[in-house]
């Protein structure tokens, strides 16, 4: 029982350091599953391309190196591991997520969230000097601020969006940007250059293009199905003569139908059909008879987004 990411790793590697040379002030991104590879794959490059990185929860913060400073995206409103290292960067977008820190007995360094059109976490124009104050009260040291553009829409919206906060901040504080492209960030940083900028990626970054890379399934077992006879944890019933075939990976691994219910499993470049959804390590596919029926032990893809699946077994190809 296996799900495999299989990366062609010169070119990933080339992909990665290209980003990275074209993004002054990266900050990687390593967070959730690590984009399919694991944060703990990811950690020890991502330490060598910047001296932050960030991640999604204070949860996270462990796998990142002690020389590296770990900043957190998410608020919490929980109280942070007690074995956070000191050197963490948590972030405040609200007067709450201040209360929620001092409540616990935190300080430390944090950066201000600032709202964009996404309307996630960050305060608002007209509640900025209030929080800045909170801030302050609560002696946290502000590192800088960090503002969140939608991923669809108007690059140059996003821009004007940026630009509309700086004039209420601190310009000897970074601003931490994301879901901009090389020309627009630099177009951000060209026009702006009394501020410092910093980008935060992490799809773009380690992702690329995709046909560097292969997700993929054993097949753990298949045998023979008659017309009108029933399979599955829901006995569902086959219309015709076939196979059922057993596949290593499911829920547990993060795999699901298509948004659109169809089978995300594929063979010889044929979709092949489900016949019940995934459970939590094995999924049921039924192949009609006549069809090509992979082999005991071949590997079938796996179409799945790579911010979700949980990999066995990640293999570099060189």
């Amino acid at each position: 029982m296996t799900i495999r990411l299989a990366v062609n790793e010169p070119r990933w590697l080339a992909h990665v350091q290209g980003v990275a040379k074209s993004m002054p002030g990266l900050v990687p991104v390593v967070k959730g599953n690590g984009y399919g590879f694991r944060r703990w794959n990811l950690m020890p490059l991502a330490g060598q391309l910047s001296s932050e990185i960030a991640v999604g929860t204070v949860f996270e913060v462990r796998d990142i190196p002690s020389n590296v400073t770990p900043i957190v995206l998410t608020p919490t409103m929980t109280a942070p591991p007690k074995n956070l290292p000191l050197n963490t960067v948590l972030t405040v977008g609200s007067r709450h997520h201040v209360v929620a820190l001092t409540s616990a007995g935190w300080s430390g360094d944090v950066i201000v969230k600032l709202q964009s059109s996404t309307l996630r976490y960050g305060v608002t124009k007209s509640n900025f000097d209030a929080l800045i104050a909170d801030v302050r009260n609560a002696r946290f040291t502000i590192r800088g601020y960090a503002i969140h553009p939608p991923l669809e829409g108007d690059v140059n919206v996003w821009l004007k969006e940026i630009t509309s906060w700086l004039s209420l901040l601190d310009a000897s504080l970074p601003v931490y940007v994301s879901h901009l492209n090389a020309d627009a960030y630099m177009r951000l940083r060209a026009m702006n250059p009394e501020y410092a900028f910093k980008i935060r990626m992490g799809t773009a970054l380690w992702h690329g293009d995709k046909s560097m890379m292969q997700l993929s399934a054993d097949v753990v077992d298949h045998h023979p199905i008659e017309s009108g006879m029933r399979a599955g944890y829901r006995q569902t019933k086959v219309d015709g003569p076939g196979e059922v075939v057993l596949i290593g990976c499911g829920t547990a691994h993060g795999v699901l139908p298509l948004p659109d219910g169809r089978s995300p499993f594929h063979y010889q470049r044929q979709r092949l059909n489900m016949l019940e959804p995934p459970h939590m390590h094995t999924s049921m596919l039924f192949v009609a008879r006549g069809r090509p029926i992979p082999s005991m032990g071949e590997w079938i893809d796996v179409q799945q987004p790579l911010t979700r699946v949980q990999v066995d077994l990640l293999q570099w190809m060189r």
